[in-house]
């Protein structure tokens, strides 16, 4: 039995976040219903090519984050449909919504108005900056999110870079599962709801991590390192005979495996004796380091430095992803009634927990 077969969800979200946090809920074995425009339904129907089937709004980018849901097409500026949704809404265990701060309130769907009605409710309104605050009425989309945050300032080589995925919405979805399975546990405790708000912006300046520690820390601010790490050395890529490895030396002995592999006695030297020092003088690291790299192929160091446990790989393509031996016997692609689909990564007991229906078609 899936954790959460008995919670009903009440989906007001769209575009990536709020339904990647409900994707996440429904492979939990919660009843999803989510609440569609009619005629025009979540954006990211519409966002392609490519498409699985376009006239029925499955982009793929909508694929990624609808598995296991019931879609509703409903609009609240229609009395009956508004009604509909009030309904649905006082029979969930929790309400998720994306819109802009207060204007839910005119439909009676806040969460105020609800929790008045049902104070076991949780409701998780999901914004860009927050209930409060100067930002707080402007939308948040995930690039303007890793402008703001700092994230791309620390990401590429000399120019900021976003990353390759909207990786602060899928933060911000996984924050929100984190969120709502607390607050059913303190429903559980108290039988009371929570009205829960969480941020883009919020999950984004969290998830700088220890780049933000380093800069509270010193004052100091981080600069771009490309593929390099602010506290790691040698922790890269580097270039070798037939193209790219990533060496990614996380301790002393790993360091001292690898120097015995390539031959190369740098714990003589005192600027490389510590990561410490390796950090500070990360340039002559690389000089030292790049001349014997490149002796190499790709593999013939990976068959080198594997079996003694230094951390070490190539940079797949995701033609070579879904090939790899590992994602095949992981199941990490999914057939539902015909959808390639991307596993759930939740595994309980052995058993992959996943919701058995692909994304819904549009109504």
């Amino acid at each position: 039995m899936k954790p959460l077969i008995d919670i009903k969800i009440l989906d007001l979200t769209r575009v990536l976040a709020g339904p990647w946090a409900t994707q996440i809920l429904a492979d939990l074995g919660a009843e999803v219903i989510k609440i569609e425009q009619p005629g025009v339904g979540d954006e990211t129907r519409t966002w392609g090519p490519p498409f699985y089937d376009e006239r029925a709004g499955l982009s793929a980018y909508f694929l990624a984050a609808n598995r296991g849901k019931q879609s509703l097409a409903l609009n609240m500026n229609d009395p009956r449909d508004l009604t509909e949704i009030k309904r649905l809404a006082l029979e969930a265990d929790v309400v998720l919504e994306n819109f802009k701060v207060g204007s839910l309130k005119k439909y009676g769907l806040n969460a105020e108005t609800l929790r008045a009605q049902k104070p076991e409710l949780i409701y998780l309104s999901l914004t860009g900056f927050g209930q409060t605050g100067p930002r707080a009425g402007e939308a948040g989309y995930d690039l303007l999110l890793q402008g703001l945050s700092g994230l791309m300032s620390l990401t590429g080589q000399e120019a900021p870079t976003k990353l390759g995925v909207a990786w602060i919405d899928i933060m911000t979805g996984l924050y929100a599962v984190i969120a709502i399975l607390a607050a059913l546990r303190k429903r559980d405790q108290t039988q009371e709801g929570t009205s829960i708000d969480l941020a883009l912006f919020d999950v984004a300046v969290a998830g700088l991590a220890n780049q933000a520690m380093s800069y509270l820390v010193s004052g100091q601010v981080p600069q771009r390192l490309g593929n390099a790490h602010p506290n790691i050395a040698p922790y890269e890529v580097y270039e070798v005979a037939d193209g790219h490895l990533i060496l990614a030396i996380g301790n002393e002995g790993q360091f001292g495996a690898f120097c015995g592999a390539a031959e190369l006695d740098l714990y003589s030297d005192p600027r490389f004796a510590t990561n410490a020092q390796r950090v500070k003088n990360r340039e002559a690291l690389n000089m030292a380091l790049a001349p014997i790299l490149y002796t190499k192929t790709r593999q013939a160091w990976i068959d080198l430095l594997s079996p003694l446990k230094v951390p070490c790989g190539p940079i797949q393509s995701l033609n070579e992803v879904f090939t790899d031996p590992q994602t095949q016997a992981r199941g990490l692609v999914q057939d539902l009634d015909g959808v390639p689909t991307l596993a759930s990564p939740l595994r309980f007991d052995g058993e992959m927990l996943m919701a058995p229906q692909p994304p819904p078609k549009r109504n």
